[in-house]
């Protein structure tokens, strides 16, 4: 992720390395050192280059065929980096749209687009001005009439696609809808622990590449701390933070479970509806994902809540004051947040017509995953931590119930290799591999 980079140093690799060693200090014999802090910068800048965004040569392409791409992420997620490193290879203009000034600038949006016609157009955090989409339309209509069909705007939004649909429905036919989710495993390959290391302190770039621990909690608890302070208020809700705070520790501790509403209304004194507003508040904002139950004209009666998780990982362990690898081993979230975490790699590759389920009966039947690709193709996914791959009857009973196309058993391991009645050991490498290319 070059732009980790950029961003910090404003330059590229060599040139940051170079600002670096102006900043050797002298030992006591005149020999040359880095102080800790540069030490881990040349780290950070060496690594950060190894993380390319997967999804960069996707924006690029939807840009070459259609007037105006959405990118969709939650805050700190690589937007903004990933627009800049775009704006790179073409003639752009980005504004952030959270800048008095810039939101000055784009206030006659017709008269801006004409004096900067022959570029990208980059508008970050567009959800704040909603009604800018209305003139847009017009804009790109003129444009396509004069035989000009594509890349003319990228807006940078922190609210879900959904959301944003909602604001931006007059561009219909006109905008390609694409989200940007933290770094998930088949793009970091990471020194210092692997794949726990992007477990434990989750995707967002400047957590996981903390110096350590301790630095990366302390980002994230950052992190939370604004979203309940400033970021969830300009949107308009008045919630109290605290009580969201609560409420959000509280998905945390019961992660990927249903939500019982009455329980967490009694708890913080609110209503129940209070409570509903409150989670399509955080999934809205890209911070919570419900997971609907799967359904199918079966004869058994089948649990309808959908199972809520905090999305990423780190942000989970956050909420719980996990610090590292030991405190998470020991911990009873230990298997959700492994289960948290394989859905939301797998949900980053997800084909764009695919969608997430779950399947669980009063009866003991459950599939912890289910991905519908189309109405003939879907995968039954059971989801474990341990080396203990042994799979429970309730497991062999759902896939009778629903007849999945194919059977896995995502673990911790490397390996994949095949078990009983045509059940897939893989790793989580692996099955998103094989996710991926159903799209490609």
């Amino acid at each position: 992720m070059r732009s980790a980079t950029k961003e910090k140093f404003g330059g590229n690799q060599s040139s940051a390395l170079c600002d670096l060693k102006g900043g050797l200090e002298k030992g006591p014999k005149g020999e040359k050192f880095l102080p800790n802090n540069l030490a881990f910068l040349i780290f950070d800048v060496k690594f950060a280059y190894m993380i390319e965004r997967k999804i960069k040569e996707k924006v690029e392409k939807r840009l070459s065929e259609v007037p105006a791409v959405a990118l969709m992420g939650p805050r700190q997620v690589g937007k903004t980096t990933l627009a800049l490193e775009i704006a790179e290879q073409r003639p752009s203009i980005y504004l952030d749209l959270e800048n008095r000034l810039d939101i000055q600038k784009i206030r006659n949006i017709e008269d801006f687009h004409a004096a900067n016609r022959d570029k990208l157009i980059i508008l970050d955090e567009v959800q704040r001005v909603p009604e800018i989409f209305a003139p847009i339309r017009g804009i790109i209509d003129k444009e396509r009439r004069a035989g000009n069909r594509a890349g003319h705007f990228l807006f940078l939004g922190s609210a879900s696609i959904e959301l944003l649909k909602q604001s931006s429905e007059t561009l219909a036919g006109r905008i390609s809808y694409i989200e940007l989710h933290p770094i998930n495993a088949l793009e970091y390959s990471g020194p210092l622990g692997g794949i726990n290391n992007l477990w434990v302190r989750g995707g967002f770039p400047d957590s996981l590449l903390s110096m350590d621990d301790e630095a990366s909690l302390a980002w994230r608890h950052d992190f939370i701390k604004t979203y309940l302070e400033r970021d969830i208020p300009q949107l308009g809700p008045r919630v109290p933070a605290t009580t969201l705070e609560r409420f959000w520790m509280m998905l945390a501790h019961g992660q990927g479970t249903t939500i019982n509403a009455s329980k967490l209304a009694s708890n913080l004194e609110v209503s129940n509806t209070t409570i509903s507003r409150y989670i399509d508040l955080l999934a809205d904002l890209l911070l919570v994902r419900k997971v609907p139950p799967f359904s199918a004209n079966i004869k058994k009666r089948l649990v309808k809540s959908p199972l809520v998780y905090v999305r990423d990982s780190g942000i989970t362990h956050a909420l719980l004051d996990i610090k590292g690898v030991n405190d998470l081993l020991g911990h009873p979230v230990l298997g959700k947040s492994w289960e948290g975490f394989v859905i939301e790699n797998i949900a980053s590759v997800l084909p764009q017509n695919a969608n997430l389920f779950y399947y669980r009966t009063t009866g003991g039947a459950e599939i912890d995953l289910i991905i519908e690709f189309s109405v003939r193709e879907k995968w039954a996914i059971e989801i474990k931590r341990g080396p203990n791959l042994n799979i429970q009857r309730g497991f062999f009973e759902a896939c009778e119930d629903i007849n999945p196309s194919k059977k896995f058993v995502v673990y911790s391991g490397a390996d994949d290799f095949p078990l009983e009645n045509g059940i897939s050991a893989v790793s989580l490498a692996s099955i998103m591999k094989q996710v991926e290319k159903k799209g490609s």
